[in-house]
């Protein structure tokens, strides 16, 4: 009886956050694969969703007044409420709904600027790091350089020839830099140095941040066989380094990179970070 009360009390409260859990359902329903079938060109699970975060928008903008005897919150907070619901199902779809092999190769290029300048601030970063730790920095992201080069070159044959076997070449590719960067971030953890410690992880989590964005955008063009193999490769996940990554930094490069605001970009790639997690890797 008082959780009827409360929702006779407070009505646009409650409906906010049935809305905002369907909101949240239907992105987990998504990130696994589940569908409910289909709704014109979409799935059922993106229609409750989109549905059910645009009746979020519309119900914050409602005029602030008197809810149950109190006050409620300023429309505009509000609407910023419903915005964020809609930004946390939409986004992950600008880096993966539809994409086709090739659009993932033209990504991938065009994020190539970024990946080569945060691979040479790993190359630079051991001059200020202390004496000791420099040596084993310079060990753990040795194979940076070319593992990235290659990753680059493969997406630049794909364009040219977008067959499986190219296709493949980035599959195989992609996991071994994100290996190569796990690995480095469990490496550098191990800095006693403070702040050489710091500074390594920084360096290396700027690799990390861009071949997340590079393994979602395979994966999405990836046949489930193939991210299987794929994640069975992945000996060391990403999970495992998960608690030694800024989550800030990394939205910050992924904000400056789409020219959009660091929240939608921080639920972006937590969103990414999970669906890959799920993946196995």
């Amino acid at each position: 009886m008082e959780f009827l009360r409360n929702v006779w009390e407070h009505p646009r409260t409650s409906a906010a956050g049935l809305l905002i859990a369907v909101v949240t359902v239907a992105g987990v329903l998504f990130e696994q694969g589940i569908t409910l079938g289909s709704a014109g060109t979409g799935t059922v699970v993106s229609l409750a969703g989109a549905i059910a975060a645009a009746l979020r928008g519309l119900l914050a903008e409602d005029p602030g007044g008197m809810v149950g005897g109190q006050v409620s919150k300023p429309a505009g907070t509000q609407a910023k409420l419903g915005a964020w619901a809609l930004i946390a199902l939409l986004m992950p779809l600008n880096f993966l709904g539809g994409c086709s092999g090739a659009t993932v190769a033209r990504n991938i290029l065009d994020w190539t600027p970024a990946l080569q300048s945060a691979v040479a601030s790993v190359d630079s970063a051991g001059a200020v790091l202390s004496p000791g730790d420099a040596p084993l920095f310079a060990a753990a992201t040795a194979g940076f350089d070319a593992a990235a080069e290659l990753l680059v070159t493969q997406a630049k044959a794909y364009l040219v020839n977008p067959s499986a076997g190219t296709l493949a070449q980035m599959q195989v590719q992609v996991v071994v830099l994100r290996q190569q960067v796990n690995t480095a971030m469990l490496g550098a953890a191990r800095i006693v140095n403070p702040a050489s410690q710091q500074h390594a992880l920084a360096a290396i989590q700027a690799v990390g941040t861009v071949v997340t964005v590079m393994l979602a955008m395979v994966q999405s063009v990836s046949s489930k066989a193939a991210v299987a193999q794929m994640a069975s490769a992945a000996t060391v996940k990403i999970s495992d380094v998960l608690a030694l990554v800024d989550q800030r930094s990394a939205a910050e490069m992924v904000a400056m990179h789409y020219g959009e605001p660091v929240v939608p970009a921080q639920v972006q790639m937590a969103r990414l970070e999970r669906l890959e997690i799920s993946a196995g890797f």
